[in-house]
């Protein structure tokens, strides 16, 4: 038999070709096992240890030996003994074979960083699955204890390779990102490779996974109790762009506060800043024009939308500086606050964002004004108030109406948990303490009060028919404040619309949560973009 290209893969199934084709090895698993411990250690092994190490002292094991060795024989060629036996010893030479741990092993004592991206490629492509997944033998410790040695020793070499390839792809994401996918299945507690896909992915224009990578990370990190903080790095990076100003305060210089008078007298307090195509924000309950800068709850909505917008909001009457004094809070007057803004900035054709109970006034705002809207966009929003919800919510609100007009704007821990638990719990420390502050300046207790009691009576679902603007509809999935079926209910009533369900349990999207990523690009997309609206189906919503 003349010499054959012989190929033996123990990462992986145990695995013998030759010339291409399969070698049909023993079925016995101390033979596989045998073969496989002589060819990863690479030296003599004595015929005592191998022996003890494969065989007990119910069977015969230097017998069994025997027979084994026997039959590995099937490994050589006429000029090329691969099996080497004597009374003391048994070992393989390779003498022409390939074997991949050899060859993942010697390029591993290397540089990797001098290899050829072709070698490199090859090695992590000979990675078919764990060292030596076909062979079980759990009665034997030692093997076993081998075993898993070798596991861990390849899947250092695995990661170091596939490591080197993504480094090396650095300026193509789109070759690096099968090698990076595997290095976080590899090791998914490894923040650096999690942040390193999150960011591929993104540069790839794969912002939905990237963003449940990103999710995934974040309860990796929880779970593991470290957090080096390069995954929110890196989150936070992707989602950037160059900002106009580099503080809150300087944010807060750049937009100029007006006045303007509603037709039953009531001034309303609004802002422009940014450039570009006009964005109306409608007002909704806690907002303060200036305070907004600061706090970390609206601060980064205002600041991303101007730097895509000219950004134009308000605070609703009966909030921030707006006047307090005021006789009613009905939907009739909020449109018509509204419309008084318009008038004062003279807007002529604009989008329309409505966030929470600002939705009801954008969407009556839209059916009467549709030769001003180009685009309509809702979040977080219901077309009925929380008084037509299911019996259940209607109890907590009921309950969450006697604590605001008795606990609003104080520092009471059992009144910010209830608060917290409802618009945003998944916030941090820092995020509640500036929750409680914004209770403080932006209404007074009795203004919270008859604005929810005033809302919660409205009910435009006979309205929606009628909206002939193209409208995006954004729900979170575990909004607590305006249930998630409410949301799918708007969408589903007005004509045309798009439906997005975001990822996240918060009422007020927090900056560093995938979904506000999400939240601003579906806004870029509709109405920078053009991105056409499809009719919503039953699947979407």
């Amino acid at each position: 038999m003349a010499t054959s290209q012989l190929v033996i893969r123990l990462l992986g199934p145990l695995t013998v070709l030759r010339d291409d084709a399969p070698v049909s090895l023993p079925q016995s698993q101390k033979t596989r096992a045998l073969l496989a411990y002589l060819v990863a250690t690479q030296r003599p092994q004595r015929r005592e240890r191998l022996a003890a190490l494969l065989w007990d002292l119910t069977e015969d094991p230097r017998a069994a030996l025997r027979w084994s060795v026997s039959k590995l024989r099937i490994l050589d060629d006429d000029d090329a003994k691969r099996i080497r036996a004597d009374r003391d010893a048994v070992a393989f030479e390779p003498n022409g074979a390939w074997v991949d741990v050899l060859a993942v092993r010697n390029a591993c004592a290397e540089a990797l960083s001098e290899l050829p991206i072709d070698r490199l490629q090859a090695l992590a492509a000979a990675f078919r699955g764990e060292f030596l997944d076909n062979v079980e033998l759990p009665e034997l410790d030692e093997f076993q204890a081998w075993r898993v040695a070798m596991r861990e020793e390849f899947r250092r070499a695995h990661r170091r390779l596939l490591g080197e390839l993504v480094a090396r792809n650095e300026s193509n994401p789109e070759q690096s990102l099968d090698y990076a996918r595997e290095l976080v299945r590899l090791a998914p507690e490894d923040e650096t490779n999690r942040a390193t896909l999150v960011r591929l992915l993104v540069a790839s224009g794969r912002r939905e996974e990237a963003e449940e990578h990103y999710v995934l990370g974040r309860k990796q990190i929880e779970r593991c109790g470290e957090d080096r903080h390069e995954l929110f790095a890196v989150w936070r990076t992707v989602n950037a762009k160059p900002a106009p100003s580099t503080t809150p305060d300087a944010d807060a210089q750049r937009q100029r506060i007006e006045f303007c008078v509603s037709e039953d007298g009531t001034r309303i307090a609004f802002a422009k800043v940014g450039e570009g195509l006009p964005l109306v924000k409608t007002a909704n309950w806690m907002s303060h024009l200036e305070y907004d800068w600061k706090c970390p709850l609206w601060r980064h909505l205002a600041r991303e939308l101007a730097r895509e917008f000219e950004l134009i909001r308000y605070d609703q009457r009966g909030n921030g500086l707006s006047d307090w004094e005021v006789e009613t809070f009905s939907l009739q007057a909020g449109v018509a606050d509204l419309n008084a803004v318009v008038e004062a900035t003279g807007a002529q054709r604009f989008a329309l964002l409505g966030v929470s109970g600002g939705c009801r006034v954008a969407i009556e705002y839209a059916l009467h004004h549709a030769e001003r809207v180009s685009h309509l966009v809702l979040y977080g929003g219901a077309a009925r108030g929380w008084k037509h919800f299911k019996p259940s919510h209607r109890a907590m609100r009921a309950g969450l109406q006697a604590s605001i007009r008795h606990g609003w704007g104080s520092d009471r821990p059992a009144f910010r948990q209830l608060f917290t638990t409802l618009f945003m719990p998944d916030a941090s420390a820092e995020q509640m303490t500036w929750f409680n502050e914004l209770q403080r300046v932006s209404a007074s207790a009795d203004n919270a009060y008859r604005m929810t009691e005033a809302s919660g009576d409205d009910d435009i679902m006979a309205h929606l028919a009628n909206i002939s603007v193209p409208t995006l509809v954004m729900h979170a999935t575990g909004d607590a404040m305006v249930p998630f079926d409410e949301g799918r209910l708007l969408a589903a009533s007005i004509p045309n619309a798009r439906f997005v369900a975001l990822p996240s349990n918060n009422h007020l999207l927090l900056d560093d949560e995938p979904a506000f990523a999400r939240f601003l690009w579906e806004i870029r997309s509709f109405v920078k973009d053009g991105v056409a609206a499809p009719a919503v189906t039953r699947r979407d919503v």
